[in-house]
């Protein structure tokens, strides 16, 4: 599939980042819950990073053979082919809608995925790290076939919790088999499955223990997101098992193998090798087929894990285990797990609904509201929930009143009282100019380090405080006034206002790339934000400044009521 950035990583200098993103289902589409989990703090580290000058490849694809494709297919009376085609569609334009710069959005039915998952597997079968044994499995009856770990639900074992998945509990995040399910029945027929023997190919987890173990204890990984690391040393130490990766299926990739025509490499494998397989097509389709190494095999490189924290297991153990299997690819650096999002109160569910669905949310209003809302409220270390009353509250009180006024007054003020231009600064600047230049310059170092760290909060927070600090200077120098009176005062109190708010842009802009490339235009700026680096760009005395519109609308607080009606609050 086409990436949705033109710009080549390859045409930058610098360390090499593989920002790998989970594979959404394709199976519906995307809401607010996906944007705050994975796609969003992804988009905002990989915009950083691009800005220092790093080799940034951002990868991910809608993971097409999962079974809520199959489920949804069979429920729709339609094939996976046509579900995952709908929604692959989807997601592509809401990434694009929302500004989310992957470098290839690609899927898992490509040609190129199948090659690799099946490379992988040859390679991890002779070398022992895969094997067959018969398998008991869960068999419908009624339904006359083997039941993938989707097809089943039940109650959980270790939480009770009725509603357990037969491959994880969402309630609890406890990874699962489907025959430790209590009560188990099949979501074909709603019947109380047997239990039959099926052939079956598995990963030797078990043996993969130690090595995991002494590698996520590295020092390091001390500084990984606690309930990532807590949860991945709690499963290592209460014991791995083997676990089968292919199933009696006819929807996924082919087993290389004669006589297993009837079977497939079940998703939980294959999905995490798009993360190999998309930089491998990133760097084929651009006339550099080996460049892949850059991110796979320089040991400087670093490549970071963007999931929700259901994902973690597959992310810390099962995949490293893969790659410690392969020998030759770079371990995950990081993996920032968020947790997740509610909304108002409820946790986000495709399937349950009461979310607030990204296509529906841009008919009816501009990405760079929601992406400041849910950066602001990142669930990075604890679940935090979405409110309608609260992104009004943070749209108007926080990006129309602290930040978009800040931008406008300045420019209108300016364009009045110095002929359209930027106005002349003094040779000597007034402390408390200086002051402010330094406070924004300052935050460069400490708003990207909390971007480099995805701590995406606090390095939101940081560069809305210098907005703040911004407006504060501007009352009490009151340009308006002091135009009238002494000009120079009030020059270089517009032009000292002029060159912070576009520091102030640059800081902003991995969160909010919309607005800020609108607000660069207005102080004269040509290009893009993200070409200009992590720096501050100066606005020179005597640039012309075109005119100014609002960067954002204040909504009015019925919004409020609507949108929880939408949601059947």
């Amino acid at each position: 599939m086409s990436p949705n950035r033109p710009v080549s990583p390859s045409d930058t200098s610098g360390d090499a980042i593989l920002v790998a993103v989970g594979w959404p289902y394709a199976n519906n589409h995307l809401h607010a819950g996906h944007l705050a989990g994975a796609y969003l703090p992804a988009d905002i580290f990989a915009r950083y990073q691009r800005m220092r000058g790093a080799r940034v490849l951002m990868v991910s694809g809608s993971d097409s053979h999962g079974t809520p494709v199959t489920v949804r297919a069979e429920q729709e009376g339609t094939t996976p082919e046509a579900v995952f085609h709908r929604y692959h569609q989807s997601f592509l334009d809401t990434f694009k809608g929302f500004g989310i710069s992957f470098d290839l959005f690609t899927s898992t039915d490509t040609p190129n995925h199948i090659e690799v998952t099946q490379d992988l597997f040859r390679r991890m079968l002779a070398q022992g790290d895969l094997y067959e044994a018969d398998q008991e499995l869960l068999y419908d009856a009624t339904a006359g076939r083997f039941l993938p770990d989707r097809y089943v639900e039940g109650i959980c074992p270790k939480c009770a919790f009725d509603g357990a998945r037969g491959d994880q509990c969402d309630n609890c995040g406890s990874t699962l088999d489907a025959l430790e399910l209590i009560n188990p029945r099949s979501k074909l027929s709603d019947a109380t499955p047997e239990r039959r023997k099926s052939r079956h190919f598995f990963l030797r987890l078990t043996a993969f223990t130690e090595r995991l173990t002494q590698w996520i204890e590295q020092p390091e990984h001390a500084d990984w997101r606690p309930h990532v690391r807590n949860f991945t040393l709690g499963m290592l130490r209460e014991g791995l098992i083997d676990r089968s990766i292919t199933r009696d299926i006819t929807w996924g990739v082919p087993i290389p193998l004669e006589g297993y025509e009837s079977k497939r490499i079940y998703v939980w494998f294959e999905a995490v090798i798009g993360y190999l397989s998309a930089t491998k097509e990133w760097n084929a389709t651009n006339g550099t087929p080996e460049a892949w190494r850059d991110w796979w095999t320089d040991p400087k490189a670093r490549t970071v894990y963007f999931i929700g924290k259901d994902n973690v297991p597959f992310h810390t153990v099962i995949w490293p285990a893969m790659l410690m299997a392969d020998g030759g690819l770079n371990l995950p650096t990081d993996v920032p797990a968020n947790q997740y999002l509610t909304m108002s109160g409820s946790k986000a569910s495709k399937s349950r609904g009461g979310v607030v669905w990204l296509p529906d949310y841009l008919e009816r209003y501009e990405p760079d509201p929601l992406r400041y809302s849910l950066a602001a409220a990142m669930p990075e270390t604890n679940d935090a929930d979405f409110t309608w009353a609260e992104y009004v509250r943070r749209n108007n009180d926080e990006l129309v009143a602290r930040w978009g006024n800040l931008v406008n007054r300045v420019l209108t003020i300016t364009r009045r009282n110095f002929d359209d231009c930027v106005p002349e600064a003094p040779a000597t600047l007034a402390p408390e100019s200086l002051a402010l230049l330094d406070r924004v310059d300052v935050a460069f170092d400490s708003v990207g380090a909390d971007y480099d760290r995805v701590q995406m909060r606090r390095a939101l927070s940081g560069a809305m405080e210098v907005a703040q600090g911004a407006n504060q200077y501007l009352d009490a120098r009151a340009p308006w006034q002091a135009v009238k009176a002494d000009r120079d005062h009030a020059a270089e109190t517009l032009y000292v206002a002029l060159n912070a708010i576009s520091g102030l842009v640059t800081l902003l802009n991995p969160v909010l790339p919309f607005t800020t490339q609108r607000a660069w235009e207005y102080l004269g700026h040509t290009g893009e934000v993200g070409a200009a680096g992590w720096q501050r760009m100066p606005v020179v005395s005597g640039t012309v400044l075109p005119e100014p519109g609002p960067l954002y609308r204040k909504l009015d607080d019925s919004v409020v009521a609507e949108e929880e009606a939408r949601l059947g609050l």
